[in-house]
C-alpha cells in the first residue's frame, strides 16, 4: 500500500491485530471515498481483511478470515466470526452478532441487534443471469433484534420484522411479521418456463431473450 493510501486508513486506540490482517484493501471498481475508518477497541484476527470506503464503530471483533467489503456503514459492538463475508453496500446497525461460515450480499440492511447463527446465505439477486440483473438487485430488510437460525437461506427483497426467529434450515421467501417464529422449507419443484417469469420489482421479463432457445 502506498503512503497515500496508507494515509486514508484511519484506526482507532487499543487496536488489537494479529498477523496477515489486511487493513484498506482497494476495490476492484470505482468507489466514492476510497479511505478506512475503523474505531477504537478492534480486535481483528489472522486472515482478516477490510476493504477501503468503509466505517466502522468501537469494538469490532473478528474471528479469522473474515472479509468486510467496500461501501459498508457498520455500528459499535459488531462481531463476524471465522470465514464469513460482508459484501460491499451494506448497512449493519449495532452490537450484530455474524457467526461463522455465513454470507451477507450486497446491499443488505441490518438493524441493531440482530443475529445471523453459523451458515447463514442472503441472497440479493432476483434473477441471476439475466442480462438487466443489477436493475432490481437488492438483499434483504432484516429489522431489530431478529435472530436467524443455523444454514437459513434469506431471499432478495424480504423484509424479516422486529424480533422474528427464523428456525434453523428455513428458506426465506417472503416478509416475515414482526415478533413470529417462522420455519420451514420447501423442495425444488418445477413452476414455469424460465422466460416466463416476471420480476416483481419493475414490469419486465428478465429471461425473454432465452424463450427462442427454449
Amino acid at each position: 500500500m502506498s503512503s497515500a493510501a496508507k494515509s486514508l486508513v484511519k484506526i482507532g486506540k487499543n487496536k488489537i491485530a494479529e498477523k496477515n490482517v489486511v487493513l484498506g484493501a482497494p476495490a476492484s471498481r470505482k468507489i466514492a471515498w476510497s479511505g478506512l475508518a475503523v474505531g477504537s477497541h478492534a480486535r481483528l484476527r489472522s486472515g482478516t481483511v477490510i476493504y477501503r470506503g468503509t466505517r466502522i464503530g468501537d469494538h469490532l471483533e473478528t474471528g479469522h478470515n473474515a472479509v468486510i467489503r467496500e461501501e459498508n456503514e457498520i455500528g459499535d459492538h459488531f462481531s463476524l466470526w471465522s470465514n464469513s463475508v460482508v459484501d460491499y453496500g451494506c448497512r449493519i446497525g449495532r452490537n450484530v452478532k455474524i457467526h461463522c461460515n455465513c454470507y451477507v450480499a450486497q446491499f443488505t440492511t441490518l438493524e441493531d441487534d440482530v443475529f445471523l447463527a453459523p451458515g447463514v446465505v442472503i441472497a440479493n439477486d432476483l434473477h441471476p443471469g439475466a442480462p438487466d440483473f443489477r436493475e432490481c438487485m437488492k438483499g434483504p430488510l432484516i429489522k431489530k433484534g431478529a435472530q436467524i437460525g443455523c444454514n437459513v437461506t434469506i431471499l432478495p427483497h424480504v423484509t424479516i420484522g422486529e424480533y422474528a426467529l427464523i428456525g434453523a434450515g428455513s428458506v426465506v421467501t417472503r416478509d416475515i411479521p414482526a415478533y413470529t417464529m417462522a420455519r420451514g422449507s420447501d423442495s425444488a419443484k418445477p413452476k414455469t418456463k424460465i422466460y416466463d417469469l416476471e420480476c416483481r420489482v419493475k414490469p419486465h421479463l428478465p429471461y425473454q431473450h432465452l424463450k427462442r432457445l427454449g
